[in-house]
């Protein structure tokens, strides 16, 4: 079998910070609710990220920084020493196969439901304004309710909150950490007027929007260093009610400021979250990535051939693969062999047992 893209500077090493890849082909983070009481990664874990350990980078699916960062039925933490234990099998089988993998970490603020929440309580945002959709609960779909918003106070919790969580990551063998400032959730909506009508220190100006992002990424890199630590941003998904009413300029002020931080990699979902590239067809990708001074991720709706050229022009340096993983765990052979893709079966992509999870074989050809 012969393919044309063998040769590929998408598969050579690379490094991103303190992190050696074996090629630029990631794993993006894929949240699969499987995890057990406790917010613990269930054993199968180890098989499933093992399997996947060929990949230059393995992100894992979001994983709490505390109780209430929850949002999803049935997916894991990292705060706890139970959490870490679990975890900890599941980092070392990914080393034993040579691979490196990062934990991705996320406080989904208004994106919860109280049955989510310990003892039920409202979902935390920086503004009490309610987000259009649906919560995934244990008993199913269920809308979205009003937020509390943040008091000003509690704001270096949350910030501690993801430091901790970050430590606990490092303890538990994870090589770093990615901060999930993304797709509309608690970072994400510091950020949007959208969702932040704020009229202190954390609202109004881009200065003061971007303010809770720096707070994290600052208290993340001086806990376990910059040079570990990545962040996912997506400047223009509509997902989660995710809306601001001029994205350009807070994302270039946002982005400028992260040089500061010595960031491992900057993760950019260009579009809408697993949907259209072009849903803002104005808004200038690359002049975020030439902004950037460390490795540049690029995310949604690459191919083998889009991945190739984005990598040969220079307009990434690493290219994240999200539900192509899961049906091949061996998906960096398989594109560089030229190999069929298997097809997932979307009705066992959240919760269940591990059929849809650990049962997609390698490429036998």
């Amino acid at each position: 079998m012969t393919n044309d893209y063998a040769h590929s500077p998408l598969f050579q090493p690379t490094r991103a910070g303190d992190l050696e890849l074996c090629s630029r082909v990631v794993m993006a983070p894929l949240t699969r609710s499987r995890a057990l009481a406790g917010d613990v990664p269930r054993p199968s874990a180890v098989t499933y990220y093992a399997q996947r350990a060929t990949a230059g980078l393995i992100i894992s699916e979001a994983t709490q920084i505390s109780d209430d960062a929850k949002g999803y039925a049935w997916t894991p933490g990292c705060y706890t020493e139970e959490q870490v234990a679990a975890w900890r099998p599941i980092t070392q089988a990914v080393h034993d196969k040579g691979g490196r993998i990062v934990v991705q970490l996320w406080h989904v603020g208004r994106i919860s439901h109280p049955s989510l929440q310990p003892g039920g309580i409202q979902p935390v945002a920086p503004s009490a304004i309610t987000p259009v959709g649906q919560a995934f609960t244990e008993t199913g779909l269920q809308p979205h309710e009003e937020p509390r918003a943040l008091e000003a106070d509690e704001i270096g919790r949350i910030v501690a909150d993801f430091a901790h969580a970050a430590t606990m990551a490092r303890k538990a063998g994870f090589d770093g950490v990615e901060l999930h400032g993304a797709n509309g959730y608690l970072i994400d909506q510091f950020l949007r007027d959208g969702a932040n009508t704020r009229t202190d220190d954390y609202g109004g100006s881009i200065e003061n929007r971007t303010r809770f992002l720096f707070e994290v990424v600052a208290a993340v890199s001086d806990a376990i260093g910059g040079a570990r630590t990545g962040l996912r941003l997506s400047p223009v998904t509509p997902v989660n009610d995710a809306r601001d009413s001029n994205p350009e300029p807070l994302f270039h002020y946002a982005v400028e400021g992260l040089n500061r931080f010595g960031l491992a990699y900057l993760h950019m979902i260009e579009g809408a979250t697993g949907g259209a590239r072009d849903v803002v067809p104005s808004f200038d990708f690359y002049a975020l990535r030439k902004a950037f001074r460390g490795a540049y991720m690029a995310n949604n709706g690459y191919d083998l051939a889009m991945a190739d050229a984005a990598v040969r022009e220079g307009r990434a340096d690493l290219v994240a693969f999200g539900r192509p993983f899961i049906a091949n765990p061996d998906l960096v052979e398989r594109l560089k062999t030229g190999a069929p893709l298997a097809q997932a079966a979307p009705a066992t992509f959240y919760g269940g047992d591990d059929h849809g999870y650990t049962d997609y074989p390698a490429y036998r050809g």
